[in-house]
């Protein structure tokens, strides 16, 4: 008997990741829809002697294909004739839900509805006939609660008849979106029941964590929190995991480790693998975990309401605020929380600012340079400026690179209690699929520039850069050789500037106005070797080497403006 297909299709926020992985549980494969930035899920069950693959479609609110999302949805249920679509629709939201069923069904899918989230929809006092549901609108309707998983054996029971049926034909629904609400309104009339009910928890929760001043000070309170567990917690992690490295290579005996081919392959090789694991997946973790967690409490749509108004003035709107404050951990998972954003231009947009945001290797050049010799004010200076400079960027390139905004359009879903087991799955399928995307592109730059090292070569391109350091940004020739070793990570040129220079006493050998000067250079200059694998990943190598170019011309421009223009107005010298 041949392998059973069920597609998984349903607006945001229904639940539909939960249904997908009540069914599927470990057997799941994340990758990419081919030729597009967003994510495919598959994963396969066996029920009742019969193989089933499942592809969980992204979340949209109609097949109109305005967005990349829609375009997907559509060209799978049109191309791939799946045997079944699960429509999930939420039974607190029924009319919202409907308008893409009645799609789908014109679309001519053999739909199976999994009406999910009836425990909320009883909170708010609406009960729906499930079977005068089916009825009116022609598909099997399946009551569920996801979360619990209750319903599944009977949704999968119910798709599995659907798909020995024969398909039927195309149904015709009132065109004009007026008309079918109406006709919607009229469906959802005969089969929903509603009492009087006191107001819900989620809407006594809005009630302060939308207001004007609680509900933004509760923001800063999760943003803090999560700055916390990205920063704070990949920091604390990112050490230990080099303290575990350095002492597994101490301990390799010295006829070993002072042979100059184990030096080589240490260094070309096996630094590539550690830069991975300590640059990006200690603030991945904890970036895909909380992002999960935000998602599927339902606090995320509220957060993109909050922010939309700030947004809205570089063409982006509410949602790209999560991205970009992501970047002050790491800039890698910065820029694949971009995939949030709703079209291809936005995403772009947003990674390129995010990009720009002093990520925690930066921080490091930040406070170890500025903020040790010339105080933690000028150091929150240099915070604020970068601040300053991505606002009047994204004002500039936003005419350039969106060609059509989108406003912010959403659902305000119910709060729910996340599930645990589902959010470390995920985050265990997104990490597992970065790393084998972004880490041989990392070790095959650490290879390079470490074998240009080993033969001597830094140094040619130090006199080569000259021009540059010496010329353009005052500064010493052989500091061109620790911004060539930050394109790895960024705080390995702090490390190396101490080398070069001979001292940590940066006060010594450099001047306040050369300690600025270096900084904002380092912190605007090309992305590290993750960054620019997972911007090649999302958008394609020409847009991540255009974002590279870029920002290399722009913080040399950067740092010899100011080289030139702190003096004038007395700051430095």
């Amino acid at each position: 008997m041949s392998e059973m297909t069920i597609a998984l299709a349903g607006n945001p926020n229904v639940g539909k990741s939960v249904i997908f992985n009540q069914l599927t549980g470990e057997k799941q494969h994340v990758g990419n829809w081919p030729g597009k930035t967003v994510e495919k899920f598959e994963g396969r069950l066996d029920f009742l002697g019969r193989r089933i693959k499942i592809t969980d479609l992204p979340g949209i609110y109609s097949l109109s294909a305005f967005s990349q999302e829609e375009e997907i949805a559509r060209d799978f249920i049109k191309k791939q004739k799946p045997d079944v679509v699960i429509d999930v629709a939420d039974a607190a939201s029924l009319e919202q839900s409907l308008f893409l069923t009645l799609q789908l069904i014109e679309l001519g899918a053999n739909v199976v509805i999994a009406l999910n989230m009836v425990d909320v929809a009883r909170e708010k006092g609406r009960e729906i006939d499930a079977k005068k549901l089916s009825k009116l609108i022609g598909v099997p309707v399946v009551p569920t609660i996801a979360t619990h998983g209750k319903g599944m054996q009977q949704l999968m029971i119910e798709s599995i008849n659907a798909a020995s049926c024969k398909r039927k034909t195309k149904k015709t629904f009132p065109k004009s979106v007026s008309k079918r609400y109406e006709y919607i309104h009229a469906i959802v009339k005969k089969c929903q029941r509603e009492r009087a009910v006191g107001r819900t928890l989620t809407e006594r929760l809005d009630d302060a964590l939308l207001h004007g001043y609680s509900g933004y000070a509760f923001l800063a309170a999760i943003l803090l929190l999560m700055f916390f567990l990205i920063f704070g917690l990949g920091g604390i992690t990112s050490d230990y995991t080099t303290q575990l490295v350095e002492h597994f290579r101490q301990n390799i005996p010295q006829e070993i480790s002072s042979h100059a081919l184990f030096i080589f392959f240490w260094k070309a090789v096996v630094e590539g693998i550690i830069a991975g694991i300590t640059i990006a997946i200690p603030y991945i973790v904890p970036f895909y975990i909380f992002l999960a967690i935000l998602e599927a409490s339902g606090y995320l749509p509220r957060i993109a309401f909050l922010t939309d108004g700030l947004m809205h003035k570089i063409s982006l709107h509410g949602k790209a605020f999560i991205p970009m404050f992501l970047g002050y951990g790491c800039s890698v998972p910065a820029c694949i929380g971009c995939r949030i954003m709703e079209s291809e231009d936005q995403r772009f947009l947003t990674a390129f600012l995010a990009t720009m945001v002093p990520c925690a290797a930066r921080s490091v050049i930040i406070l170890g340079v500025v903020g040790a010799f010339l105080g933690f004010e000028w150091a929150m200076g240099i915070y604020a400026f970068n601040l300053l400079i991505i606002f009047m960027l994204g004002l500039l390139v936003s005419k350039f690179v969106i060609t059509k905004p989108v406003g912010l359009i959403m659902n305000m879903p119910s709060y729910k209690m996340p599930d645990i087991g589902a959010i470390i799955r995920h985050a265990f399928l997104q990490i597992k699929h970065y790393v084998a995307v972004a880490f041989p592109i990392i070790i095959l730059s650490t290879f390079v520039i470490n074998t240009l090292d080993f033969f001597g070569l830094l140094g040619y391109l130090s006199g080569f850069l000259s021009p540059v350091t010496v010329g353009l940004l005052g500064l010493p020739s052989i500091v061109g050789i620790t911004l060539i070793v930050g394109f790895l990570r960024k705080e390995l040129a702090l490390v190396l500037l101490a080398a070069v220079l001979g001292t940590e006493n940066f006060g010594e050998v450099l001047s306040p106005l050369q300690m600025v000067v270096f900084t904002l250079v380092s912190i605007f200059y090309i992305p590290c070797a993750a960054t620019i694998a997972t911007l090649a990943k999302e958008f394609g190598w020409k847009k991540a080497l255009i974002v590279t170019v870029f920002q290399i011309f722009f913080a040399i421009a950067l740092g010899a403006v100011a080289l030139r223009v702190l003096p004038l107005l007395g700051l430095l010298y």
